[in-house]
């Protein structure tokens, strides 16, 4: 029994022998209109000027076809192609969670991982999670969200206003910067970085100190990227248990039995 096995379609352009038509809406090298003429003619115009004859619109009657250089071409639309998929923001949103009693210095780390993300030109989701007791007093979280948002209103706005949402409120930063304005930031900041180093001798110590330095801030975002920034990730369970009344202690035990 013969079965017929379909082969990928091809999506580039027919060029020179390729051309089944009888004519084609010829266009010149320099985008100028010669008009329709004979497929024979128009690939000896392709030969004399020792370029291709592109197909560049087929669905066309009859069918538009232009002098190139095809692989000039090719190359040329790769390269497009790839500054585009370069230049590409995709819309992230990290998340930051915090508790409302959150200790001074634990503060400063996650307020330095907000900043960044911000100068990353990413949005932040700050998450206050309540425990326990700690549900009765919203406002210890309405308070710290604030806080922060003012510490931070340099780099980014409040995009989502503080709301309750279950033993969790949540906020939303935005950025003042687009990602792709920073993203330019950090790839001139990076080429900076490299031509200072470039002129640095390989003994010297402050080309070993930038070195040193450049390595740890590329390290460092690659850990940022891969794990997560929360430290403070304790289940609710946990959590309850912790914050749970102290009746069972402070009950008194059971008499021994004789």
């Amino acid at each position: 029994m013969w079965c017929y096995r379909g082969g990928s379609i091809s999506t580039e352009p027919r060029i020179n022998d390729r051309i089944r038509v009888p004519e084609v809406r010829l266009v010149g090298p320099s985008g100028e209109q010669v008009g329709i003429v004979p497929l024979a003619k128009a690939l000896e115009l392709a030969q004399e000027y020792d370029l291709d004859l592109v197909e560049v619109a087929a669905s066309a009657r009859p069918p538009v076809c232009k002098l190139m250089d095809y692989g000039k071409f090719k190359y040329e639309s790769a390269m497009k192609a790839r500054e585009a998929r370069k230049n590409q923001a995709h819309t992230v949103i990290k998340e930051m969670k915090l508790r409302p009693k959150i200790d001074p210095h634990d503060y400063d780390t996650k307020k330095g991982h907000v900043v960044r993300f911000l100068k990353q030109g990413d949005k932040v989701k700050i998450t206050i999670m309540f425990r326990g007791r700690e549900q009765s007093r919203p406002e210890l979280g309405f308070r710290l969200l604030q806080r922060l948002a003012s510490d931070v209103e340099e780099l980014g706005f409040i995009e989502s206003n503080p709301k309750q949402d279950g033993r969790n409120m949540i906020m939303v930063l935005g950025p003042h910067k687009k990602k792709t304005e920073a993203m330019a930031e950090a790839r001139e900041a990076q080429a900076a970085r490299k031509a200072e180093r470039q002129g640095y001798s390989v003994g010297d110590e402050s080309g070993d100190e930038a070195l040193d330095a450049d390595a740890a801030l590329e390290a460092e975002n690659a850990a940022l990227e891969a794990e997560d920034v929360d430290t403070d990730d304790v289940s609710d369970e946990a959590a309850d248990e912790v914050d749970a009344p102290d009746e069972a202690a402070a009950s008194p035990e059971a008499p021994a039995q004789a």
